[in-house]
């Protein structure tokens, strides 16, 4: 693989893995209509990886509060003197953010079922059109208000749901947690940035289960950490502003705009991969 085909692998993950418009079924139309060679598993990782570096930095506050209030909160889980009332709101957030991530647990059993659909280009082309009418419909729900301080237990858990139903190629994950969240009563801001949160824990899981089958099957070609690197550059500062353009858009009640994309995208691709 080149740089140039790295460059173009990290640029489409920044940008698709936060605009709601999949960056699993994207790579896919690269790689079939463009012969781009497909990333290997640790390169793939490492790209998912700097994107979870970026919302670490754009969240950077939420992040750091909640990491301080975890472990605030295992102390006062065996010592009840350092219980507090009202729980503060990161310490909230972060097991809302736990629980939330629970449900991708059920889809582990079938995960490769679930990667073989990414095989069919026509298929990801369909669910692509899917990932359209889920945004088109998502701008059109009343305002909610809920926020982190008043989501309740079974809201996260279906929104977790959602996101483990976007495991499937061509269904955005951020769209689609987006969305759940909208018609679950979340403010918008909070829908977004609940979103972007619950991605940290399966991402930084991934992570570390593909470094640790990396080195012992022998550990990283040093001649290729260039080219992760530039990658991984690519996807975590385009990723940024791409957070920064989703949150932008969903205030101003402008997120289904990607709906058109996506039937537009979606449609493209279905005809191209039918008649080549």
């Amino acid at each position: 693989m080149s740089y140039l085909e790295t460059m173009i692998l990290g640029l489409v993950q920044g940008v698709a893995e936060f605009l709601p418009i999949s960056s699993s079924g994207h790579l896919t139309m690269f790689q079939y209509f463009f012969g781009m060679e497909e990333p290997d598993n640790l390169l793939n990782v490492l790209l998912h990886f700097a994107t979870l570096v970026a919302v670490c930095v754009y969240y950077w506050r939420d992040v750091t509060g909640m990491v301080y209030e975890f472990f605030l909160s295992l102390r006062a889980l065996f010592c009840r003197k350092y219980r507090t009332q009202p729980v503060p709101e990161a310490r909230r957030l972060v097991w809302l953010v736990v629980l939330g991530t629970l449900p991708l647990f059920l889809v582990l059993p079938i995960k490769d079922h679930v990667e073989r659909i990414g095989g069919s280009p026509a298929v990801v082309s369909c669910v692509l059109l899917v990932t359209g009418c889920i945004l088109f419909i998502s701008d059109r729900m009343a305002k909610g208000k809920k926020t982190a301080a008043t989501a309740r237990k079974r809201d996260v858990l279906l929104v977790g749901v959602a996101q483990g139903i976007a495991t499937v190629p061509g269904l955005s994950r951020s769209g689609t947690t987006i969305a759940a969240g909208m018609a679950l009563g979340f403010e918008r801001s909070f829908a977004v940035r609940y979103s972007f949160l619950m991605s940290l824990p399966a991402v930084l899981g991934a992570t570390v289960l593909e470094v640790k089958d990396v080195v012992e099957m022998g550990g990283v070609d040093a001649g290729l950490m260039p080219k992760y690197l530039l990658g991984m550059a690519v996807a975590g500062i385009v990723g940024y502003f791409s957070i920064r353009l989703v949150n932008l858009l969903a205030a101003k009640g402008k997120f289904g705009a990607f709906a058109y994309y996506c039937w537009g995208a979606g449609a493209l691709f279905l005809i191209l991969s039918l008649v080549l």
